[in-house]
């Protein structure tokens, strides 16, 4: 479960000399787990999944959130949200109570499905029953689970809506609404169903954003739905792209790309590798030319069903597969040490979602970014935004990786 596994701590750990926030007055720093009042078969569940201490995001906000109160947490993959979500839910769920007591949003069904896992995984000693209510999946085998009763459901806002409509996810006894990577469901499409699933849920409602990035749009959205909330932010600037070493390969037309990423193959030993296009027709052009070529590669967009798609991330986890084309919409939180943007994202926001999981926790990461003449301008773009540098490729890349 490398998903899980990156997301604990490790040397060169992000830190408070990593990470600069900006918090609200007031906010403790907590340095280990045994000193936030959490009950004890559920540090021993947390001992036993191997953490050890907590990263710094887990440090401020766990203790808010356990503690009742609304909470703005920015924080990237791989500073350990997953399990800081985990630990906080596991916390308040009074498991005696057969019901939903707290709901999950994420945008895609393997962020979903990752957070159920690792909830699962911590809350073992406590008998905790999670379910992942996402798209792809039988219908038949959600309204099974949830009428039999589970105490949390992470999902995605669609699945989630159709339950709470068909009256089978009942919303009663939900005290507390996390949205995961909130930039991502509220700033691409999913604001509407977010607000559908708000609308059933009970007045006295505690609420959590977690969030890699905080555009001032979805700060303003929060006023809509927050009281008071806790801010635990990291400066944008200080959002770390640091260990991820980021270059970009100038090439003349689109046609060149494919040359050049064959070029690379050819220079790079690569252990494992994502490559990121904007499309799936075009993840699927890739895919076919690349294996034409003799290139083993596995690909993975959102019209796959559900069952593929989860045998070609096991695949990729294991190893069984080296190479991995898609679109955004691929599971966050696998641990890569190279990353190729085919195409650069549309959307700034997206390239510390793509780049940020190459890197984590100081392991080195490279980035690759295939650049057109007209796309110098969101290169430069996204230097500027991130404060970051990304340098023409080397001839030695190869001694990085």
């Amino acid at each position: 479960m490398a998903a899980a596994t990156t997301s604990r701590r490790g040397p060169g750990a992000m830190d408070d000399e990593n990470l600069t926030f900006e918090t609200s007055p007031g906010v403790e720093v907590i340095s280990s787990f045994d000193q936030m009042g959490i009950r004890d078969d559920l540090l021993r569940g947390i001992y036993a999944y191997g953490f050890e201490k907590p990263s710094a995001i887990q440090q401020r906000a766990v203790l808010p959130i356990i503690s009742g109160r609304d909470v703005i947490a920015q924080a990237q993959s791989g500073t350990g949200k997953t399990s800081m979500i985990s630990l906080s839910v596991c916390q308040i769920v009074d498991t005696a109570v057969r019901e939903v007591q707290a709901l999950i949003l994420s945008p895609t069904r393997e962020l979903a499905a990752q957070t159920e896992r690792v909830m699962l995984a911590i809350g073992d000693f406590i008998n905790i029953q999670v379910h992942a209510c996402i798209g792809g999946k039988s219908i038949g085998e959600d309204i099974r689970k949830l009428e039999h009763g589970v105490h949390v459901v992470s999902g995605t806002p669609g699945r989630v809506c159709d339950m709470i409509k068909r009256r089978t996810l009942r919303t009663r006894a939900i005290k507390l609404l996390i949205l995961d990577e909130a930039d991502e469901m509220l700033g691409r499409g999913f604001k509407d169903q977010i607000y559908d699933v708000y609308r059933y849920l009970p007045p006295e409602l505690q609420v959590c954003l977690i969030s890699a990035t905080l555009p001032h749009e979805i700060l303003e959205m929060t006023s809509k739905f927050m009281t008071d909330p806790v801010r635990i932010l990291v400066k944008r600037d200080e959002l770390t792209l640091e260990g991820i070493k980021q270059f970009f390969v100038a090439v003349e037309k689109e046609e060149w790309k494919f040359d050049t990423l064959c070029d690379l193959y050819d220079t790079l030993t690569i252990t494992q590798a994502v490559i990121f296009c904007n499309t799936k027709r075009k993840v699927d052009w890739l895919t076919e030319r690349m294996r034409s070529n003799n290139f083993t590669v596995s690909a993975m967009h959102g019209d796959m069903p559900q069952k593929e798609r989860d045998a070609i991330m096991a695949e990729f986890r294991s190893g069984a597969t080296r190479v991995l084309i898609t679109t955004d919409v691929w599971a966050r939180g696998l641990d890569v040490s190279l990353v190729i943007n085919y195409d650069l994202p549309n959307n700034r926001e997206l390239y510390i979602h793509r780049i940020g999981r190459s890197g984590r926790f100081g392991r080195k990461g490279v980035a690759i970014n295939f650049v057109k003449k007209e796309d110098i301008r969101i290169l430069r773009d996204i230097e500027q935004y991130y404060s970051t540098q990304i340098d023409e490729m080397p001839m030695n890349v190869a001694d990085l990786i």
